[in-house]
């Protein structure tokens, strides 16, 4: 039986405030915005993705509360995979992503860490090609 992890739960504290960020500074689409009682299902992407989505819960009480924007403990919580590290990385400081570093080569590939609208670290992340 084949598995696989479909959607990663994201802490907001505003569905419309995370939405408008996800789709105007990340690029993500929307793939479902519904309605259910007293919340929202908001499934979002990376444009081409095929893979994992992200879900948005708006925080509820105090312990949710308390948790957005530090779901990893202030470590890189996602990592946002590219084919083309530059032109993304352009882009999105062009539409205000906030960057903690410059980009680095590593042996892997070409990273660069930055912080989603509550201060979640992300590393946008362009792997190496095996020669």
């Amino acid at each position: 039986m084949a598995q696989r992890i479909s959607y990663v739960t994201l802490l907001v504290r505003d569905y419309d405030e995370a939405l408008a960020y996800f789709k105007d500074a990340l690029g993500f689409e929307l793939i479902e915005d519904t309605a259910v009682t007293n919340k929202r299902w908001i499934l979002l992407a990376p444009s081409r993705c095929t893979g994992t989505y992200l879900l948005l819960a708006r925080a509820v009480g105090p312990d949710q509360v308390s948790q957005i924007g530090r779901q990893a403990a202030d470590r890189v919580f996602l990592f946002l995979h590219t084919d083309d590290f530059w032109s993304d990385y352009e882009a999105m400081k062009r539409r205000g992503v906030k960057f903690q570093e410059a980009p680095r080569e590593e042996p892997y590939g070409i990273v660069a860490v930055f912080e989603d609208l509550y201060g979640n670290k992300w590393d946008l992340l362009q792997m190496r090609t095996p020669e």
